[in-house]
């Protein structure tokens, strides 16, 4: 670990290293007490508990519940399993997504359509599953995901083109129905600090967040010295 340090500090800039879970930062400051830890919260994971998002129940859901309802009265819709034969409409969805989103001018945003197609690419060797929602025969939604423990799954992808108003709302409420029967909680990663994003993931209620911290340069003349390394 010490020499990993030393590695990060020489070639890295003010954020050494990155994405850090808390049982390992424990570590590294009991290794090296001096150096700078700190939460990362643009990058904390969000984890909800399958059955909220499946049932939407009380009050605090009152109006994302009304929005579905809105939805599934005003938009001809069905759902079903993503499968190898409905591969190419999901890559359509994803190219009308990123010009819709304007991906060319927004490097986060293209990094993450380029992750997505490489998803579908790659669906079965993964391996993936997921859902794709069709408003009037057309794929307006899709969600991509998998297991990732015995008690939580991973939602990678969630994308929604904006033709039918609530249908982001459709998509979630449907693949969580779903995994119902086989998890306790939805992990939907982070928000990046966007301000959009960190507000739509909070109006689900996350049961609890995954911490993570970054490593951050101290104001010390070397390396060595920051690390205590002779």
């Amino acid at each position: 670990m010490r020499a990993l340090l030393r590695l990060a500090m020489d070639v890295s800039d003010e954020t050494p290293l990155v994405l850090i879970d808390p049982d390992t930062a424990q570590w590294i400051q009991e290794l090296e007490p001096g150096l700078l830890l700190v939460p990362d919260r643009n990058n904390f994971e969000y984890i909800y508990r399958v059955s909220d998002l499946a049932e939407l129940p009380g009050k605090k859901y009152q109006k994302i519940r009304s929005q579905l309802n809105r939805f599934r009265k005003n938009c001809t819709h069905t759902v079903e399993p993503i499968i190898p034969g409905n591969l190419e409409e999901v890559m359509e969805l994803l190219r009308k997504w990123h010009d819709w989103k304007g991906c060319d001018k927004n490097p986060v945003l293209a990094h993450e359509v380029e992750a997505a197609f490489y998803a579908v690419e790659h669906f079965t060797e993964l391996p993936l599953k997921g859902f794709l929602l069709r408003v009037d025969s057309e794929v307006g939604a899709i969600s991509l995901f998998e297991r990732l423990n015995a008690d939580t799954a991973l939602i990678h992808f969630e994308k929604g083109l904006p033709d039918c108003e609530g249908i982001y709302k459709a998509i979630n409420a449907k693949t969580a129905a779903a995994l119902a029967g086989e998890v306790e909680y939805i992990n939907r990663e982070s928000d990046l600090g966007v301000g959009g994003l960190r507000e739509a993931k909070l109006r689900y209620h996350p049961h609890h967040m995954v911490e993570v911290y970054s490593l951050k340069r101290p104001n010390c003349a070397s390396p060595e010295l920051r690390l205590g390394i002779t």
